[in-house]
């Protein structure tokens, strides 16, 4: 069987870290990650997917990730069934995460998210600044700068 997701996206919230019963360190979020196809005419929308981190994982995300932190996140798909306060049924779809990627700038850095539309504006005025700037200029070599290498003996590896 093949259980594999790899997701990027925004965390919603500060993770929560927690501890079993057992002393064993868990931490649940929730990342937006927007969707790649917006419809014509419409805003870009985004999925809210949960996430769970054990041991020394959930540790290094409660240290280093906050919200609006941007997280590349390597695991599997796992749901789990539990009875509500209600007594209602309920499934929860979450990834389990097993490798936990930086994929942006620290917040300091960084101070406000830019939006994909903001960020593709930038990369256009960057990309356009650099066909625009001057090339520089190469000068024509001489022959003294190569050396004739002989074939006629053996080869050097």
């Amino acid at each position: 069987m093949l259980n594999v997701v790899a997701i990027m996206g925004r965390l919603v919230a500060d993770p929560e870290l927690r501890t079993t019963t057992q002393g064993t360190n868990v931490c649940t979020f929730r990342i937006a990650c927007e969707r790649s196809y917006t419809p014509k005419g419409q805003q870009r929308q985004a999925d809210f997917v949960d996430i769970v981190a054990w041991g020394k994982t959930a540790e290094f995300i409660c240290k280093f990730f906050q919200r609006g932190s941007m997280i590349a996140i390597d695991g599997s798909l796992q749901t789990r069934n539990y009875q509500d306060k209600q007594g209602n049924k309920r499934t929860v779809v979450e990834v389990v995460a097993n490798n936990i990627s930086f994929a942006g700038a620290k917040a300091a850095d960084k101070p406000a998210a830019a939006s994909y539309e903001q960020q593709t504006r930038n990369h256009m005025q960057q990309a356009k600044a650099a066909q625009n700037a001057p090339q520089p200029a190469y000068t024509q070599g001489n022959m003294d700068d190569f050396a004739v290498i002989s074939d006629t003996d053996d080869l050097p590896f």
